[in-house]
């Protein structure tokens, strides 16, 4: 969830004019970064090798 002062700091960003598609748009994608990031910070990520054995793994 995004608070309220960082959705304003976003959205002043943002050009005078904005399609709501658009502006939704990024919305998601601001949310979706921050969720990353806090994951990123409890340790909820993978490693490199991890990854890449994963990777390896999809493209079979």
């Amino acid at each position: 969830m995004i608070s309220k002062a960082e959705l304003i700091k976003q959205i002043q960003k943002f050009p005078e004019e904005i399609a709501i598609e658009d502006l939704v748009e990024r919305l998601i994608l601001i949310d979706k970064l921050e969720k990353r990031i806090a994951e990123s910070k409890d340790g909820q990520n993978i490693s490199e090798e991890d990854l890449k054995k994963e990777m390896q793994e999809w493209f079979r």
